[in-house]
């Protein structure tokens, strides 16, 4: 009667607490979809053109522009993490999101007036001046102002769109699993229409109409942005933040320095402590045999005390081994992160250095003496082949590589992110030969009548560099897809959100790098008998030993990456016997 009187309270409790959660995926869709696409094609839409900004309204060194966006870059995306920290902590994502786009479209705002206003930025530099004015204190400041608060938009906007779309479909239904799939789809394709319209019809009417008004498109978007997001809250499911996971994480590494002195059990599968608690999202790890040095943290001592529900009664004396095996699920991927830093690397100097190689080369279309692209622009070619490629990737190499592999994706997580690591590598070399040639037509045959700032403009056609731009395109579909996938499968669960900003910190801390690099180069061989490899006017400098010395780079990468490869072992594998025991039998403490 005991057994029946629970059977039949149980669906009831269930149909009471299933309202209290009002999933509304699909009505919600058009206000998360629209939300992200302006707030896209505000952000990119000034970060696009924002170096061809900085050098001709500013007029900054090209040195001194690129350093500048590359901190910027940097810190923008090491807020990420900051944000991922607070949003999971204390504020959730409906609060963090909202105060992000508003944050966000002041920072545009304020940019947009360092163009429009002229006592915002220094007066306008002529072709035949030598010595430009550059910005007043004042002037940066006020730019600074602006960067600052984009920075904060993006560090509360990246980590928490795509968790905060999924949050509005319930994940334990089938139509709600479809809705979760078809947001993601909407928000990659979202991404990267705001990219084509940013870098096509936005940076035309900056670079050929009017900064002000060029500048001030962006903020509209973001504008329109806040309001969709705002106008779909009370349809929203709004999840209450549970607690940061990081303190799992720390108290791993606490606990084991703690008893870094005692010895480990000879069969630790067995003796370890092992809990796990009920309500965890988190899936169960096996046991595995690398790190063994974290493993100490869930050895039982005589003075550890556990709870009458299994539970230790101080989380930072003792670990389980579950928080154990969490813990290494995040150490074996940073070897891993660390190799896609500097991958990074080498595809900025495919966003940066591009754009100063168009400028001084010949941007009119075939059969047109007067209309050019925007040097900016020619950044579409790589996401073009990106967006291209994806598809034909996923509907028709991944079926076929299925079928000889027996694989679910083909290949594997780290297979994929291998062969985006090597891309880089050609599409750098070519590079490299492609500036060769512009800067020797530069010298020998510049195009007559046509003259810029920097210096003389190769008769060499742009069009030269689509193919670096497509192997670049290719290799992010490889490698910052990857990367995407293999963060978020190999993490435990309940650190999804870090997972998706550990994409962003990698590019945070390549961008610092990648200054670094910039930086010394410049120093190092300013008074070489070779020449600065990096002045103000290509032509005069070396960007091609740059790109062989950024091709030498990426290729030792790739060696690393290797090795790391074949040391890592994925998430949930190492299953031996003795694990199976130890799944089937009652684990013994060992008290020390």
């Amino acid at each position: 009667m005991e057994k029946k009187e629970t059977m039949d309270t149980k669906p009831k409790e269930e149909e009471e607490e299933e309202p209290q959660i009002n999933y509304r995926g699909i009505k919600a869709m058009p206000y998360i979809i629209g939300n992200e696409t302006f707030e896209k094609l505000g952000a990119i839409g000034t970060l696009s053109n924002l170096l061809v900004y900085l050098t001709s309204v500013f007029n900054m060194k090209r040195i001194t522009a690129a350093t500048l966006l590359n901190v910027f870059n940097g810190t923008t995306n090491f807020a990420t993490l900051i944000g991922a920290f607070l949003c999971d902590t204390y504020f959730g994502r409906y609060k963090t999101l909202g105060f992000a786009s508003i944050a966000s479209f002041l920072g545009l705002f304020m940019i947009t007036l360092t163009a429009a206003i002229k006592k915002l930025h220094p007066p306008h530099c002529g072709v035949q001046e030598i010595q430009c004015e550059g910005p007043k204190t004042g002037q940066m400041a006020f730019l600074l102002s602006g960067f600052a608060l984009m920075i904060i938009g993006a560090g509360g906007i990246r980590p928490c769109n795509l968790a905060f779309g999924a949050d509005q479909f319930n994940p334990n239904t089938e139509s709600g699993k479809r809705g979760i799939n078809s947001f993601f789809n909407w928000y990659f394709f979202t991404i990267t229409f705001a990219q084509m319209v940013s870098v096509t019809l936005v940076v035309y009417v900056q670079s050929e109409v009017n900064w002000g008004i060029g500048l001030a498109i962006p903020a509209m978007f973001m504008l329109i942005s806040c309001f969709i997001f705002f106008f779909g809250t009370k349809i929203y499911v709004i999840i209450k933040p549970e607690g940061s996971p990081l303190a799992s994480i720390a108290q791993v590494v606490v606990v084991s320095v703690k008893k870094r002195r005692l010895k480990l059990p000879e069969q630790p599968w067995l003796s370890l402590f092992n809990y796990t608690p009920p309500k965890s999202i988190n899936s169960k790890l096996p046991y595995t045999q690398q790190l063994r040095f974290l493993d100490k943290a869930a050895i039982i001592t005589a003075e550890d005390e556990i709870k009458a529900d299994g539970s230790a009664a101080n989380p930072w004396g003792l670990c389980s081994m579950q928080q154990v095996e969490e813990a290494k699920c995040v150490f074996r991927v940073i070897p891993i992160w660390a190799a896609a830093i500097i991958y990074h690397i080498g595809t900025t100097q495919q966003q940066q250095y591009v754009v100063f190689q168009a400028q001084q080369s010949n941007r009119h279309l075939i059969g047109t003496k007067n209309f050019q692209i925007p040097a900016a622009t020619y950044t579409i070619f790589s996401m073009l082949s990106l967006t291209l490629f994806v598809p034909v990737y996923d509907r028709v190499l991944v079926p076929s590589l299925r079928k000889i592999t027996r694989k679910e994706g083909g290949i594997t997580l780290l297979q994929r992110l291998g062969i985006g690591l090597f891309l880089i590598v050609p599409a750098s070399l070519i590079s490299a030969f492609v500036e060769d040639r512009r800067r020797n037509l530069a010298l020998t045959k510049p195009m007559p009548g046509i003259h810029s700032p920097r210096g003389a403009i190769s008769s060499m056609s742009a069009l030269w560099m689509v193919p670096q731009l497509t192997l670049t395109g290719l290799s992010e579909a490889f490698a910052s897809i990857g990367q995407i996938e293999f963060y978020y499968k190999q993490f435990p669960e309940n650190m999804r959100s870090f997972a998706g900003s550990l994409l962003f910190l990698g590019m945070a801390v390549s961008s610092y790098l990648n200054s670094f690099l910039i930086s010394i180069v410049h120093h190092t061989t300013e008074g070489s008998s070779s020449g600065n490899w990096l002045p103000e006017d290509l032509n005069k400098g070396r960007l091609d030993y740059f790109y062989f010395l950024v091709t030498a780079l990426v290729f030792l990468n790739v060696c690393y990456f290797v090795v790391c490869a074949n040391w890592y072992r994925y998430k949930g594998e190492g299953v031996t016997s003795h694990l199976v025991e130890m799944e089937t039998k009652k684990p013994e403490k060992a008290i020390v």
